[in-house]
């Protein structure tokens, strides 16, 4: 499994039919991949919660989501499995999609359970990303790389 987690003061997903909105706290683009199990969920969900990014009053990055009160916008990305070797990627890595989106929604789960409040795009649609990346702050999480 891997993520890209942003530091944001605010951020919010688009899709046809609805709109989700968080004010400070990570945005998390996760893509699963094709031989992610649960295992792999819950080792990218410890790194998130346990991630000590976000600023103290010092300004020094020393503090976790909860310790601030933070927010999760989780939103699936499947093209971070893209191989792009050739002009056109392909995303033949990326788990099937109802694999995907039984381990996506296995990790909203979870991480609604970290005591943090949790927002989410709409799997498999299409969707539009605004985020105000504060610092900024961007960190690459692959569950394969332990």
């Amino acid at each position: 499994m891997r993520a890209i987690v942003q530091r944001v003061s605010r951020a919010e997903v688009r899709t046809a039919g609805r709109s989700s909105r968080i004010g400070r706290g990570y945005v998390v683009l996760l893509g699963v991949g094709r031989d992610d199990t649960t295992d792999d969920a819950d080792f990218i969900l410890d790194r998130i919660a346990g991630m000590r990014v976000m600023a103290d009053a010092a300004g020094k990055l020393n503090l976790t989501l909860a310790a601030v009160g933070g927010e999760l916008l989780v939103i699936s990305q499947f093209t971070l499995y893209a191989d792009t070797r050739q002009r056109r990627p392909s995303f033949s890595a990326a788990a099937p999609p109802e694999e995907a989106r039984r381990l996506y929604d296995y990790f909203l789960s979870r991480a609604r359970d970290c005591g943090v409040r949790v927002e989410a795009g709409e799997f498999g649609a299409h969707m539009q990303v605004e985020l105000v990346n504060d610092g900024p702050v961007t960190i690459i999480l692959d569950s394969r790389e332990r």
